[in-house]
């Protein structure tokens, strides 16, 4: 089955981590699959959404505060454990990326590892930017810790998290996460996905 849809995502976004937990659901409703593109968010940010920065600088940002009630909303219709923010927030999340794009092309152990780091950052309010606690996520999720650490430290893989980052400002994107629909049409966030599958059923 070819990959209709493409999941640009950073780990350190909660909407992402509800957006990672509820799609699968539209996409074995829509009959299609999807290719994970692991992305350094702050990068976007800083290209194309400098406007994040000064919204979390704001001491009574009314429409921050009552995001977050919101977010705890979407969780728990999700059934996703959301203990956010976190002490470590706002997460710089790179280690994090470079681990993920490490294992792009074993998609399947993408994903379990990105289901280990989200519940890591999100239920347990562990430290993302830690490559102690990456590893252990990885080792919990039957993959190499130590050797995955080595991996995404490689120029290679650097690189290819810049490149996926570029790649999606080039395209448009301003966050995470994004999603791509037959390549050209756009959508954006967890509450979107409703969107996404009309898309994929039209």
């Amino acid at each position: 089955m070819t990959a209709r849809v493409e999941f640009f995502f950073d780990l350190s976004s909660p909407w992402t981590c509800l957006a990672f937990h509820n799609l699968p659901g539209v996409l074995d409703r829509a009959g299609a699959a999807a290719v994970y593109r692991p992305i350094l968010v702050g990068g976007v940010f800083n290209a194309v959404n400098p406007a994040v920065y000064a919204a979390r600088e704001q001491v009574d940002n009314r429409r921050l505060s009552h995001g977050w009630k919101v977010l705890k909303d979407w969780a728990r219709l999700a059934g996703v454990p959301m203990h956010f923010p976190s002490p470590w927030h706002p997460a710089k999340s790179i280690a994090a990326m470079r681990f993920c794009c490490a294992l792009e092309d074993d998609q399947a152990a993408l994903l379990r590892f990105a289901r280990g780091a989200f519940a890591s950052y999100f239920d347990r309010q562990e430290n993302l930017d830690d490559p102690a606690v990456l590893m252990a996520v990885a080792d919990a999720e039957g993959l190499d810790g130590a050797a995955l650490a080595a991996a995404a430290g490689s120029d290679a893989v650097k690189a290819r998290l810049r490149a996926n980052t570029d790649e999606l400002i080039a395209r448009g994107g301003y966050g995470s996460p994004t999603i791509f629909v037959d390549r050209d049409d756009m959508y954006f966030g967890n509450d979107q996905l409703v969107l996404v599958e009309a898309a994929l059923t039209r």
